[in-house]
């Protein structure tokens, strides 16, 4: 198996493509080697622990123009490739610290990727808040987790370090932006890309290293 790090943030529309796509490879090739593990990495560490209004948000990151013309492209692309996205639902902006100690979480129970998933789809599809602690007991329970669990996690500040830290390791090994893959540890790959690159790149991890010509 091959470790496939993917460190994405659920407020991230480029991580909902870039998921997407990568899913699409990951259905056409079954006989996958990647074992994938979520990173956390908050897109604005610095938002209120009760987040924001969206449309703040937006204007003060983006300005009305850049705003617009960004979801724009995005909508384009989501529309183009069958992809559920619905950017002007979503009133409120969310800290994601809550929603990245549920992954983690998950991920200790081996469900991290339907979590994700699933934060990704409340948020860009459904307009849920996912900063909000009933949306992430739900989405919980909806992967089979204990809801009174994480429901008495989230009333503390579990993990909340570690999950901190591991955002920080992350920024000190150079990633500044999300979605971004690590493969084996070895190779990073910035941004959503498409489906056939990561076929190309499945495919060759299959064939495996080149064998040695005899001449």
């Amino acid at each position: 198996m091959t470790t496939l790090d993917i460190f994405a943030d659920p407020v991230c529309p480029w991580c909902l493509i870039g998921w997407a796509r990568l899913e699409k490879a990951l259905a056409k090739r079954p006989d996958h080697p990647f074992q994938l593990a979520w990173q956390p990495f908050q897109l604005n560490p610095t938002l209120p622990r009760e987040g924001m209004s969206r449309a703040d948000y937006l204007q003060a990151k983006f300005g009305q123009d850049g705003a617009v013309k960004m979801m724009t492209q995005i909508l384009e692309i989501t529309q183009e490739e069958g992809i559920e996205f619905d950017p002007m639902s979503a009133l409120h902006q969310p800290n994601t610290l809550d929603a990245h100690r549920l992954v983690h979480w998950a991920g200790l129970e081996e469900c991290a990727t339907p979590v994700m998933m699933a934060l990704l789809r409340a948020h860009w599809v459904e307009a849920r808040d996912i900063g909000d602690g009933k949306t992430l007991t739900d989405i919980a329970a909806q992967a089979g987790m204990s809801r009174e669990a994480v429901q008495r996690l989230l009333a503390t500040d579990a993990d909340r370090d570690t999950v901190l830290q591991r955002d920080a390791h992350a920024r000190e090994r150079g990633i500044t932006a999300v979605p971004t893959y690590v493969i084996g540890n070895l190779h990073a790959v910035s941004g959503a890309q498409p489906t056939q690159l990561w076929l190309d790149v499945i495919d060759e991890l299959l064939a495996g290293p080149p064998k040695d010509t005899l001449h």
